[in-house]
């Protein structure tokens, strides 16, 4: 199966409190947020990892050659990278979709931290489900979270952005079947640049998308976020 990460943003909030390298290089548990990505999805049997970061600095870019001639701790990474700057998450998914037509595949942001052994169940249970199936949680610590409605089978129903009695919200991370680039093509026709109006597309789509329950998902979005990434991992 193939992932994608999308490192593409500026990370400006991290930078105004006074980090120095680039989001994707921020590290967590003393490992680069790319690299602990790209560990996991190796882990668990990523035949391509494709990747998009922006143009306004080469360190990502350096990084991500040095990855591809040497390998991760010696072990080689099957690699694609796009250096693009995009005006949102959702045209940096768009820019890297040709490469994500032949199969499902998992994407998400970097900055995104879980527990590996419930990101291996995932995996599984989404290869089996043979629909897209989307990680949710239900504990909130997002400024901006996208609640999502579930019926008694887990079905996703909907995609909401204030709270209505709903159990979880979006966890940002997408398991996704090669139909849903055809919806992702027609939100960038329409003007669309939010990624929670590409899961909204889905549904009004007509395609099924499951919840898979994560206990916790993070962002790292402020410096105080970092200790409480290796917190939660530690606990």
């Amino acid at each position: 199966m193939k992932y994608a990460i999308i490192a593409a943003g500026e990370g400006s909030r991290l930078a105004a409190e006074g980090i120095t390298v680039p989001k994707p290089l921020v590290e967590v548990n003393g490992e680069y947020l790319i690299d602990r990505l790209i560990r996991i999805f190796m882990q668990n049997d990523a035949e391509e990892i494709v990747i998009i970061c922006n143009d306004l600095t080469t360190l990502v870019a350096s990084h991500l050659v040095e990855l591809q001639r040497d390998g991760l701790k010696g072990r080689p990474v099957p690699l694609r990278f796009v250096v693009k700057s995009t005006p949102s998450s959702m045209h940096s998914f768009f820019e890297i979709s040709q490469f994500l037509t032949d199969g499902p595949f998992v994407m998400t942001t970097v900055d995104t931290i879980f527990r590996e052994d419930e990101f291996a169940a995932y995996v599984k249970a989404f290869q089996s489900a043979g629909i897209q199936t989307f990680p949710v949680t239900d504990f909130i610590d997002d400024e901006k979270p996208l609640y999502v409605g579930t019926d008694e089978k887990m079905n996703i129903t909907g995609f909401f952005d204030v709270d209505n009695h709903y159990r979880y919200i979006s966890a940002g991370i997408y398991g996704l079947l090669p139909a849903a680039i055809e919806t992702l093509k027609g939100c960038i026709l329409r003007g669309e640049s939010r990624m929670r109006n590409f899961q909204r597309a889905l549904i009004a789509d007509g395609l099924k998308i499951k919840a898979f329950p994560f206990s916790k998902v993070l962002d790292i979005d402020h410096v105080a976020d970092i200790k409480k990434a290796e917190q939660f991992l530690h606990s």
